[in-house]
């Protein structure tokens, strides 16, 4: 079905006319401080029976008065938005950043009787029902965000290879140096330095924030002074990389310690 038609069933499923939705977006637009949100009765009827796709303010205008998800309408006009995360990380980028949650997950809702959680087995050979937990991590309250390590930052290589993605708890912003027997065990850290984002191991030495690269990423020890230079995101709590990508960076980049 065309969009068009899905957004008039939509509107007459509301008793609404052309000029009801016109009226209404007058006042959205008002509320709102701007006239992008206003929908003319000759762009309505474009947008009906012409194909016409409408602009991001048009389309929060739509979904707000015919009382839709925004994210449903997307979908109408073939845009896959539940993808973006997945789309996005297949693209590497080289700087170290921040990145948008998923929308959702692809997550088992019941195992085959015979799986046994001791023993290594292939996950799609035990799960019988697969579904998705919608909005995962991207409420306002969540202490949970996403950071994409960059195709040019091999600081922590191996543990950590460009291209990883990492969960981080945004909940823990002190660094907690002590109660770790490996390289395994230690914390790693999400911290903004101002002209980017750096992720591994860290320690305090007086008011100075210093990052231990690992050894064989023949990177070198960087410092910033905190709070002026450099603030803590967050502790890792999870990793997703991919092991056949290489990280064949030239080792020349980021070795240089900071002059103080």
């Amino acid at each position: 079905m065309q969009p068009g038609l899905r957004l008039r069933q939509a509107r007459e499923r509301l008793g609404l006319t052309y000029r009801d939705v016109e009226r209404a977006s007058y006042e959205l637009a008002a509320r709102r401080g701007r006239p992008d949100f206003i929908l003319h009765i000759s762009r309505l009827a474009d947008i009906e029976n012409r194909g016409v796709v409408p602009g991001l303010h048009k389309l929060y205008t739509l979904a707000a008065i015919y009382r839709l998800n925004p994210l449903e309408i997307l979908r109408w006009f073939d845009i896959p938005i539940e993808e973006c995360f997945h789309d996005g990380t297949s693209f590497g980028v080289p700087q170290t950043h921040l990145m948008a949650a998923p929308t959702s997950l692809r997550i088992p809702m019941r195992f085959d009787p015979a799986f046994d959680p001791r023993r290594t087995e292939l996950l799609s050979r035990m799960v019988e029902k697969w579904g998705h937990f919608e909005g995962v991590l991207t409420n306002g309250h969540s202490d949970h965000v996403y950071g994409y390590i960059g195709m040019s930052d091999r600081r922590m290589v191996p543990l950590l290879r460009p291209g990883s993605i990492v969960l981080v708890d945004a909940s823990r912003h002190r660094v907690e140096d002590g109660d770790w027997s490996s390289e395994h065990d230690r914390p790693m850290y999400f911290v903004d330095v101002r002209d980017g984002y750096r992720c591994g191991w860290f320690h305090e030495d007086g008011p100075k924030l210093v990052m231990q690269p690992h050894p064989l990423s023949h990177c070198l020890p960087e410092a910033w002074r905190m709070p002026e230079e450099a603030e803590i995101v967050g502790r890792v709590a999870g990793i997703v990389t991919r092991l056949s990508e290489p990280c064949c960076i030239a080792r020349g980049e980021s070795r240089a310690m900071p002059e103080d």
